[in-house]
């Protein structure tokens, strides 16, 4: 199958947004295309959806629990909003079977989505290493006879489970190792800011490493100087917007308070993130 050429360029930008430079990748993960325009607007270099974002958005509790057709039309309407490459959190590939991993990739790249985000861990234990490494090389083959070089940041739950204790350390080296070689180009290993920590992983794996972010973590920057090639901050973006809905809707409904709204976007800010179209489609 012949691969459209701008989803050729943009992955190839995004394999070089990885390389090591002054700077890391951050990724302020959004889940629609409103969130994906304010964060382009803002100066971001390329966009990651957040699964759970995107799953509360919906209606659902992260976790695989939001339906396949929900979550790929909504990385659909992501991908349609931004000129900037786009990487796709599948979670653990929205099906365990391989014909539902394949209908899975089809989609992410024919939404135009140039990278995703595959998980070894929804529920308790984390997928057998040999079987994930397995499915990873599924999904390289998918996008390799589409001709697209699909970004495929492999994350493991090593810490972030709590399954390993001591042994986080040496069971990530051994899955980073095993999901490389059967065609991830990343490991993401969300659960660990400490920088001794980061900086011994980044240095045994030859991969650009990505950590999970937010209050109380290194800077991007000293997450950097540890080896972190890439930095996101999952679905804390969308918790920090709800957060302030939340806010407003108890000082209206409470004093009548409007000081929440204050220092908001403008009606007309927020319709010059989209072109002129229809109001309707049929």
């Amino acid at each position: 199958m012949t691969a459209h050429r701008g989803s050729v360029t943009k992955a190839e930008l995004f394999h070089k947004l990885h390389d090591a430079g002054p700077t890391p990748l951050v990724l302020v993960n959004v889940w629609d295309a409103a969130s994906a325009r304010v964060v382009e607007e803002a100066g971001a270099t390329a966009i990651a959806t957040s699964s759970s974002a995107v799953s509360w958005s919906l209606g659902f509790r992260d976790g695989d629990h939001v339906p396949w057709g929900l979550a790929m039309a909504a990385l659909g309407r992501v991908a349609g909003a931004t000129r900037l490459p786009v990487s796709a959190d599948i979670e653990t590939g929205y099906g365990r079977t391989d014909d539902e991993l394949r209908a899975t990739v089809h989609a992410v790249l024919d939404e135009g989505a140039v990278g995703i985000n595959i998980e070894d861990s929804a529920t308790e234990p984390l997928t057998d290493i040999n079987e994930q490494s397995r499915r990873i090389a599924l999904i390289r083959a998918v996008a390799d006879d589409r001709g697209i070089p699909l970004f495929i940041n492999a994350r493991t739950d090593t810490y972030l489970s709590g399954q390993f204790a001591d042994t986080a350390y040496d069971e990530t080296l051994r899955r980073a190792e095993a999901y490389l070689t059967a065609g991830a180009d990343g490991i993401f290993v969300p659960g660990v800011v400490d920088l001794h920590v980061l900086h011994e992983l980044s240095s045994r794996i030859p991969a650009p490493l990505n950590a999970l972010a937010g209050v109380g973590a290194p800077s991007p920057l000293e997450l950097h100087d540890a080896g972190v090639r890439r930095v996101s901050i999952g679905g804390n973006t969308a918790k920090a917007a709800y957060a302030k809905v939340a806010r407003v809707a108890k000082e209206i409904l409470g004093d009548g308070n409007w000081a929440g709204l204050a220092g908001t976007r403008s009606h007309d800010e927020m319709d010059s993130l989209f072109a002129p179209g229809p109001k309707y489609s049929l």
